[in-house]
């Protein structure tokens, strides 16, 4: 089985087990380490101990004054020490031989090492017998101060494997215990932890296309999770949000349609039911026209607005230096009933320009001349300045009308897609043009915003950006 199939293998398991697993593996691998290096620090000190006793009774029996008590080595019955005074030239036992005919603590060679070093360190396995001390012994040897023998120290090293193994045992039983209480601990705590998760789950599960909150719970910690979950709820409103617009546009386009379509349908049966004269079918043929550019126009709308939600779309593919004063020129006079006609007031300066495309400027500025006089009162004001601060950072293009200003009510939604503010007069728009005008100004990196003034009258401010040289004299027509 290879690494890559085994990480398959675990990937399927549930969250919960590959915390728990992976908790566990590198809790048994902290464990594993401490145990060892709690027996390798016990053994140390238990030899630094074994090192520190050899060391003083080696140094008593090296100083001691010959002939004294000191001088002869003795080891107590049981005890796991042995001391003797060994000939350095025969290696013979002179002093401290717990039995009769017991040999030497070292060999020859160990002597000759000892005379010529000054010490000797070292140790013996388990088939040592030396006298009355079983199984493995650490040896300190030295010649004693006046060269006449050699003193060795010889101690039993059972104690302390037998100490050692005492705690390995126990260790091997406790540590496991642990393990496994960390383990479950550990599981738990995991289970804990991701219960809000699937709380989130089983929620989203419920969640329907027609569910009027669809939010999941959010834990009271602030963690992780909980920041997870207001994310998810963020989206969820969002889309729930864009969900509800688009029902609402489909079912405001239908009846859109549907008006011009029942009042065409309503024509031409009218026109068929009985002979008509020429100028009663010219009539209806006149009104079917009007019906049908009025079906132009709302597709035309539908299929910019779309054209505009999709994100290929919503880069400006023709931006470019747009001088103001023309565009608002042309308007102005398409809009004008006559030489005279003082309707429209246009205060721009010459060569003010904005960085947008020229044919999304004109439409823009021409909705919001078209709102005003649809549904204000003239003069019309269309004022154009600098805004920011700065020269270059944008400009504004103000429409104002005089009449009664728009509703509180209609405020907040006046650029919704078919939004009219008097329903009584449906039929001179399609509810779209400010809607396609907040459409265009986003597309240029522009924005539109609706107002009332406290004088009278309802203002649209159109702001676009602004190249960075814009050089401006004052002109008013």
């Amino acid at each position: 089985m290879t690494g890559t199939t085994v990480l398959r293998w675990v990937a399927r398991w549930p969250i919960r087990i590959r915390l728990t697993t992976g908790f566990a593996m590198v809790m048994a691998l902290v464990l594993a380490s401490a145990a060892t290096a709690t027996l390798l620090s016990f053994k140390a000190a238990f030899d630094e101990s074994i090192d520190n006793a050899q060391s003083a009774q080696l140094a008593a029996l090296t100083t001691a004054t010959p002939g004294s008590a000191q001088a002869r080595p003795e080891s107590p019955v049981g005890s796991d020490t042995s001391t003797q005074l060994l000939n350095p030239a025969t290696g013979a036992v002179l002093a401290g031989a717990d039995q009769p005919g017991e040999p030497a603590l070292l060999t020859p060679a160990e002597i000759a090492t000892t005379t010529r070093d000054g010490e000797l360190r070292v140790e013996r396995g388990d088939a040592t017998d030396a006298g009355s001390l079983k199984g493995p012994i650490r040896i300190l040897a030295a010649p004693t101060h006046n060269h006449t023998a050699i003193a060795a120290v010889a101690t039993s090293l059972a104690g302390r494997d037998a100490a050692v193994a005492d705690l390995r045992n126990e260790l091997a039983v406790s540590l496991p215990l642990v393990l496994l209480v960390s383990i479950a601990g550990a599981y738990l705590i995991a289970a804990a932890a991701l219960r809000p998760v699937e709380r989130m789950r089983a929620r989203a599960a419920r969640i329907g296309v027609n569910d009027p909150h669809p939010h999941l719970p959010t834990p009271p910690a602030n963690d992780e999770i909980a920041r997870l979950a207001t994310t998810l709820n963020d989206l969820l409103t969002r889309l729930h949000h864009a969900l509800t617009r688009e029902r609402q546009f489909v079912a405001d386009a239908s009846h859109e349609l549907r008006t011009p379509l029942s009042l065409l349908t309503t024509e031409l049966e009218m026109a068929l039911r009985r002979t008509r004269t020429p100028q009663q079918l010219i009539a209806a043929l006149h009104s079917a026209l009007e019906e049908t550019e009025r079906l132009s126009r709302l597709s035309q709308d539908l299929l910019l607005l779309a054209r505009l939600d999709q994100p290929e779309t919503s880069a400006v593919p023709t931006a470019a230096v747009t001088q103001l004063r023309p565009v608002l020129h042309a308007l102005v006079t398409r809009y004008r009933h006559g030489a005279d006609d003082d309707t429209l007031i246009l205060d721009c300066a010459e060569g003010v320009a904005v960085w947008a495309d020229p044919d999304d400027c004109a439409r823009a500025i021409g909705n919001l001349l078209d709102n005003a006089l649809h549904h204000g009162r003239p003069p019309i004001l269309i004022r154009v300045c600098q805004t920011g601060g700065e020269a270059g950072q944008g400009v504004a293009i103000e429409v104002r009308d005089h009449g009664s200003g728009f509703t509180p009510e209609f405020l907040p939604r006046a650029f919704d897609r078919f939004s009219q503010a008097d329903p009584a007069r449906a039929r001179a728009g399609t509810g779209l043009g400010l809607a396609i005008t907040a459409a265009l100004a986003a597309r240029n990196g522009g924005q539109v915003i609706a107002t009332n003034y406290p004088d009278g009258g309802a203002g649209l401010i159109l702001t676009l950006p602004a190249p960075v040289t814009a050089s401006t004299t004052s002109a008013t027509i």
